[in-house]
This record gives structure tokens, sequence and C-alpha cells, in this order.
């Protein structure tokens, strides 16, 4: 999946040692907000101090992130990770629709064309109206 949009938010790196392999880890969040008509905001995950370094990611930027969404579940409770696993930064700025001021005092188009001139007794046109 992907998203595009800007960095609001940089969230500070999380790091710990992993309890199965001893291995130590790194991941850090970023908070995406779309340029949408209703903006939506997207926080994701991205694992792996070389991929944040890859990646690096800073606020203010216009991105698009591709993730993948996964679940997992604790204690009876089910917790969604948005992981991204590519950004691209080769994203066009939005348009900002320009509205065109109204003309004062402008005359309505005509919507129909004029009346013909009703056709006489025994024409071709037989309708009664």
């Amino acid at each position: 999946m992907e998203l595009t949009g800007k960095i609001i938010a940089v969230l500070p790196p999380q790091s710990g040692v992993s309890g199965r392999t001893g291995n130590p880890w790194m991941s850090q969040e970023f908070v995406l907000e779309t340029h949408d008509q209703y903006p939506r905001k997207c926080c994701f995950r991205v694992f792996g101090e070389d991929k944040i370094k890859q990646f690096n990611i800073q606020s203010g930027e216009e991105l698009t992130v591709s993730f993948d969404i996964d679940a997992s579940e604790w204690q009876g409770r089910w917790f969604n990770r948005i992981n991204a696993w590519a950004v691209n930064r080769n994203v066009q700025q939005p348009a900002v629709p320009v509205e065109e001021p109204a003309a004062p005092f402008a005359q309505p188009a005509a919507t129909f064309p004029p009346a013909a001139e009703p056709a006489g007794e025994g024409s071709a046109d037989d309708l009664p109206f």
C-alpha cells in the first residue's frame, strides 16, 4: 500500500535487545498527513537502524511511503502495525485550486435558443403542442 503526504511528526527512536535472539534492534515512528479534502494522518514505523539511516526522513518533507499492515494479539487485545518498506521523495507538490473572481453585474447566458415561429395547419409536425 502507498500513502502520499507531508511528515508532520518525527518521534524519537526506540531501541533494545531481542529477548529471543539477543541481537540489538532499533525502530522509529513518523506521522504523515495526506493532502486530501479531509486530511488523514497515519503513524508508520521504520524498523532497523540501517533503514532509518537510509530513509533519513525529516519533518516537513513530502513523501510517498510504501508500507505493509500487520496485526498482533497481546493479552486478548489486537494492535495494528504499519511498517514502511520504501520511501519515495519524487512527489509533486499538491496543486492549490485558484478561484476566478466573479465579474460584477455579469449577465447570465441564455440557456435555450429563441422559440421558432409556429408551423401552420397541415405541417409535417403533428404534435398538438
